[in-house]
């Protein structure tokens, strides 16, 4: 699917296509150099400052007249709604699957099944704890 800015999303992966331009956050926190990162006000202007003869780039707000707070701000969002409570960014962090944390849930919820089949075992005499 096409849209009017020439940019290809699939909808039916949910994955940006490769002529699209890729997220900068920095870390786990937005950016407000990222191509998607947006002000709602309008009022994000990037500027080229040099310190000792080298360029780097800021982000300054004009409707407060200061630098920008990126995710911070109310009015900030994120065109591929990837920004998340806390200035994060939903590109950068990491979904964690990790296997043993399964585990150590499957572990306690074993102790407590033992911790309720002893209660109920008391409550009934012992009589047919194993049909418990």
């Amino acid at each position: 699917m096409r849209n009017y800015s020439g940019r290809s999303f699939n909808k039916e992966r949910g994955q940006i296509s490769q002529n699209e331009p890729k997220p900068l956050p920095l870390g786990e926190k937005c950016n407000y150099l990222c191509p998607y990162f947006r002000c709602n006000k309008r009022a994000l202007m990037i500027q080229t400052k040099y310190v000792k003869g080298s360029p780097y780039k800021v982000g300054f707000c004009r409707w407060v007249g200061d630098t920008c707070i990126t995710g911070e701000c109310q009015y900030a969002y994120c065109e591929k709604r990837a920004l998340l409570p806390g200035n994060r960014c939903a590109f950068a962090v990491n979904k964690r699957s990790d296997g043993d944390d399964m585990e150590k849930e499957l572990k306690e919820s074993d102790e407590y099944e033992d911790k309720v089949k002893d209660i109920i075992s008391k409550k009934l005499g012992k009589k047919d704890l194993d049909l418990i």
